[in-house]
């Protein structure tokens, strides 16, 4: 499965000490993020990605498949929250 930004995300990022605060200038929300969210955002600043290409993106080189599984649902929580889609 691919992922990507939303089309009509447009993010300006605060970090504050363990969160980051992501303030989305065309919807008006602000979300705050705990790791891993503002990375897996970041990568997919890049573009649209899978996971394999997330993972490397991030520099995180052997991802077993529980790991895979939580970023997968850290994915759809930012989905659920309209900062991704599925590509």
């Amino acid at each position: 499965m691919r992922w990507a930004l939303g089309a009509r995300t447009a993010l300006k990022r605060v970090p504050l000490d363990m969160l980051t605060a992501c303030f989305d200038r065309r919807s008006g929300m602000t979300h705050l993020l705990a790791a891993p969210a503002p990375e897996l955002l970041a990568a997919l600043a890049a573009g649209p990605a899978d996971i394999a290409l997330l993972l490397a993106r991030m520099g995180i080189a052997d991802a077993d498949a529980e790991e895979r599984a939580g970023l997968e649902a850290h994915l759809a929580a930012l989905e659920a929250a309209g900062l991704v889609v599925r590509a």
